[in-house]
């Protein structure tokens, strides 16, 4: 199982606890491979070439699936030149700002940043990354200007949040869960349809009033191209008796994902799924001239 980004980040910890499960239930190792680069497309494309016998799989996300069909010149197409699986687990995005920030609530600080346009500074994970387009949206559906400022990955710009030398930013609630618990900075909405069961205490964005300001960043099990559909029905099969696990359901909620109901399990409902977020994101990222780095 090719995971494309570094070992701890959001991608390797779903696909660590699901290979575990699926080793189980398949009767043979599942090895965990990383392989980093280009926003997650170096690892996504060996997949993509592999031969398509079940045995070379990768943990597609948002990132590989869905974005990086718009900012990259790709050498295979996101949705033709892979067979999906399943969805494993998705994760809400929370908006986290600098404790110093005058504001207790989301409009308060909507209120705030329209008072002080083009003063606040936003952190992102980088061009082209959810809390870049995140950032983009909020100033689209809410008519504020802020300053967005790419970071190396989400945690320096999280550690700058908490030592006051930026505002806010969007993060996932898996890592931003150390900090809420701290207290050291303040979470004011979650990007999903109802409020995250790892942090209930946090509204949602739909209940400040932004009612279609929905994102999680999502992870899928994807195999070459040609993958026999009776491998893709066996390996779908392991991976929706792993998730039905309560030991490895309680490994990942703990950590603030979360696991799809059945009917969501399907490979049509993951190419489904993927293909509705292209069509939503597609537009967004064009607009914002993302462009590789």
């Amino acid at each position: 199982m090719v995971v494309p980004f570094p070992p701890g980040a959001v991608a390797d910890i779903v696909a660590r606890v699901v290979a575990d499960g699926l080793q189980a239930r398949l009767g043979q190792p599942v090895i965990v491979e990383n392989a980093a680069g280009a926003d997650g497309s170096i690892g996504t494309g060996r997949v993509a070439h592999a031969t398509p016998d079940g045995y070379t799989l990768v943990a597609g996300l948002w990132n590989t699936h869905v974005a990086n069909s718009v900012i990259y010149a790709l050498q295979y197409d996101v949705v033709t030149d892979f067979e999906p699986i399943a969805l494993l687990a998705d994760s809400p995005m929370l908006l986290v700002v600098n404790k110093a920030i005058p504001a207790g609530n989301l409009n308060e600080f909507i209120a705030w940043l329209k008072a002080n346009p083009d003063k606040a500074i936003f952190g992102t994970a980088g061009a082209g990354s959810p809390p870049h387009l995140l950032g983009v949206l909020l100033q689209k559906e809410t008519g504020t200007q802020f300053k967005l400022v790419h970071y190396r990955g989400g945690t320096p710009a999280m550690q700058d949040i908490v030592g006051g030398h930026i505002d806010g930013m969007f993060i996932s609630v898996t890592a931003a869960l150390p900090q809420l618990s701290s207290g050291t900075v303040k979470a004011l909405g979650v990007t999903a349809r109802k409020r995250a069961p790892a942090a209930p205490e946090i509204p949602t964005m739909g209940e400040a009033g932004l009612h279609e300001f929905y994102f999680a960043i999502w992870e899928g099990l994807f195999a070459p191209k040609g993958t026999p559909g009776t491998i893709i029905d066996r390996l779908n099969a392991a991976v929706v008796n792993t998730l039905e696990d309560t030991s490895v359901r309680h490994k990942l909620e703990i950590q603030g994902y979360e696991i799809p109901p059945p009917d969501q399990l399907t490979p049509e409902a993951l190419r489904a799924y993927q293909k509705t977020e292209i069509e939503k994101w597609s537009p967004i990222i064009k607009a914002a001239g993302v462009k590789a780095e």
